[in-house]
Formats: C-alpha cells, structure tokens, sequence
C-alpha cells in the first residue's frame, strides 16, 4: 500500500500541474482559507505529490512572508514539483482565470457602469466552500496537532484569533512558545535565531498624472508589503490610490474589492480590476504582474530552505507553532464565513449534503463547486 509520504514523492508533468492549477483557479471561491481547503484535497488527498506534513509546513511559510498565502502556497506546491518551470506554472495557472474574468467584469463595468449581478450563483457556492473548509480543518488539524500542547496552544490561538488579534502576532507567539517549549525539553537556553525565526514576519493629495511605470510601481510596492489578507489590502490601495495619487474614487475601491471577492482564486486580483479601470487591458496586465511578482521572488528564494527547515528539530518545532496558528485563523475564518453563507434552511442544506458527499464519496470539490452554482442560479430565479 503506498504511504502519503510515497505518494508525495510523485512528480507530475508540468500540463498537470497546470491543469490543475487552472482548475483550482476556477473554482477557489470564498478566501484563503476556502482556497487551502481545496489545494489540501487536490494536491494531497487526491493527486498525492505532498505528504500532510509538507503540506501544512508549507502552508505555515506562506502565512509568513508578505503576498497573497494561497498564491504563495500554490508556487511552493508547483516549485516543490516541478522545479523552477513548476513554479511558474502552478502560479500563473492559479492566477490567470481569476485575473481574466475579472477583467472582463471591469470591461463590462466600464461600459455598463455597473456590477453584474451575480448573487445567485454566490448563494449557492459559499455553503459548498464552508463544507470544503470543515473537512479540510478536520484533515489538517489530525497532523498539526501532534500533542496536548499543541491542542492548548491551537485552542488559545483560536480564542484570540476570534477576539480581532492581529494573525502576524498570533503567528509569532505561538511560534516563539513551542521554540521555547522545545528548548525547555532540550535544557538549552532560549536561541535568539530561533526567536527570530518565529517573528520574522512582523517584520489628501491633489491628483497625480497617472502613467503606466506609475501604476506598475504602486501596485510592486503593495505586493511587497502585504500582510494581512484581503481587509489590510483595502487600506493598503485606499492610501495609495485614493488618498495618495486620487486616481480613483471610493466607490471603485470597493467596486474592485468586490470583484476580487465574487470571483474565484486570490483576491488581489482587485488590482486587474483597477488597472483596467485606469489604463485599459495594458493597465490591467501592468497591475496584475506587479501585485503578485513579489510573492514569486519570495517563493523562489524561500523554496528551497523550507524542507531544511523541517530537518532541524528547533525549526521544526517553530513550524509546528506556525501551523498550529494558521490552523487556528482558518477556524475563526470558517466560522465567520459560515455565519454569512449559511443564511436559511436551503444552504444549510447545500452545505451538509456537500459535507457529506465529501466525507463519504470524496466527490471532487470542482463538482460540488459547480452544483451549488446551478442550485444558486435556480433559487434565485425562484425568488
């Protein structure tokens, strides 16, 4: 019987990789935490190129340096199987459906004046993406929590995450108190590299003339610097592009946070959106490479020390902390989303039977993705 650690020694062609890349992309609804859930069950559970462990230690070094986590886990994921043309391949793939559609809503916006509507099919997918989520936290949690300090640290990291606690300061406590713990076990003092290893990731103007270099460096220094999801990214492009340059309007922003949301894979494709807004199709391409081109050199840099990491029992134990933490901030994640999907007795529905498809059957998520679609389509045509 071959072992999940076997399996993960599997290394696809780069056409599966992209395939399933661009699959992910075109049905990764509902955030980061939806998007883990489903890079989990594909790339683990059904495809078999990374072990549990692998998975969630990536997964932790993606919630640690600046960008996009999901964009980031996918480049770990296509770099760990593919090499550099892996890398490049998995992130592009994952990328492009969601930069493309929302290019084609901003289109649609800049000649309609309007958003499409498309709650219908939102109502029908967000109770589908909570089940996904609560399946994918079941199979993460079963290898991160490894001991009953791990347990209590997971349940900590929880209650703060639930209480507004900034995620990179969860992420650097509970990393910093299994070093220590660690440490303790081994009667060494506390190793100042290891400390830093577990906080390293804390680490009104009149209009300006708008060009094309302009907007690709706005759009490079966000990417650089983004910590903290999707509600840091609004702060991040209203400094910037409202306050700072007033190239656009309040309402755009939130008009492109909005398209970033509806639409599949990451949510800083909101930048293909205002780069459309602003220069058309090339200011939509200007802004898209430049948002996510950081997250690909940091990737690229911190590929390959990541299984090294691993290997070292005092990293280790950092990254056992890290993983603890992420899996903490998918909870309360989870929880909130499900608060806002599950709204009546029909997605409450969707979501068990979607539950329970996956659990018994493992179904493919893209399956159910594309029947709670349809089911949003015809309810909303019934109402």
């Amino acid at each position: 019987m071959t072992t999940p650690a076997q399996k993960g020694d599997h290394r696809p062609f780069l056409s599966e990789l992209a395939a399933s890349f661009l699959k992910l992309g075109c049905i990764a609804f509902g955030g980061p935490a939806a998007h883990v859930a489903l890079f989990d069950q594909e790339v683990v559970s059904r495809r078999g190129w990374l072990s549990q462990q692998e998975f969630l230690d990536f997964l932790g070094v993606s919630n640690l340096i600046p960008g996009p986590t999901s964009t980031e886990l996918a480049l770990y994921v296509g770099r760990r199987q593919g090499g550099w043309p892996g890398l490049l391949v998995a992130g592009a793939a994952f990328i492009l459906p969601s930069a493309t559609m929302v290019a084609a809503l901003a289109w649609a916006y800049v000649r309609y004046g309007a958003l499409p509507q498309i709650a219908g099919v939102l109502y029908g997918v967000k109770p589908v993406v909570i089940a996904v989520i609560a399946q994918a936290v079941f199979r993460l949690g079963r290898t991160a929590l490894k001991s009953a300090w791990l347990i209590m640290l997971c349940a900590a990291a929880t209650v703060a995450a639930a209480l507004g606690v900034n995620g990179l300061l969860i992420f650097a406590v509970v990393g910093f108190m299994t070093t220590a713990a660690f440490l303790v076990r081994a009667k060494q003092s506390p190793n100042r590299s290891a400390v830093l290893l577990a906080g390293g990731g804390m680490a009104g103007a009149a209009a300006a003339p708008f060009s094309l270099k302009g907007l690709f460096l706005v759009f490079l220094k966000i990417g650089a610097v983004l910590f903290g999801g999707g509600y840091v990214l609004v702060a991040f492009l209203r400094s910037n592009l409202v306050q700072g340059l007033g190239w656009i309007s309040e309402r755009q922003l939130l008009d492109a946070i909005a398209m970033g949301q509806v639409t599949p894979g990451p949510i800083s494709t909101a930048a293909t959106f205002l780069g459309y807004i602003l220069g058309g199709f090339r200011g939509a391409t200007v802004a898209t490479v430049a948002i996510f081109l950081p997250a690909f050199a940091l990737v690229a840099i911190t590929g390959p020390f990541v299984p090294r990491l691993r290997r070292s029992p005092q990293a280790g134990a950092v990254l056992d902390g890290i993983n603890v933490a992420a899996l903490a901030i998918i909870v309360v994640v989870a929880w909130q989303l499900g608060r806002s999907a599950i709204v009546d007795w029909t997605t409450l529905a969707i979501a068990v039977v979607s539950g329970f498809l996956l659990i018994r059957y493992r179904v493919n998520s893209a399956w159910l993705v594309m029947g709670g679609a349809a089911l949003g389509l015809v309810a909303a045509a019934v109402r």
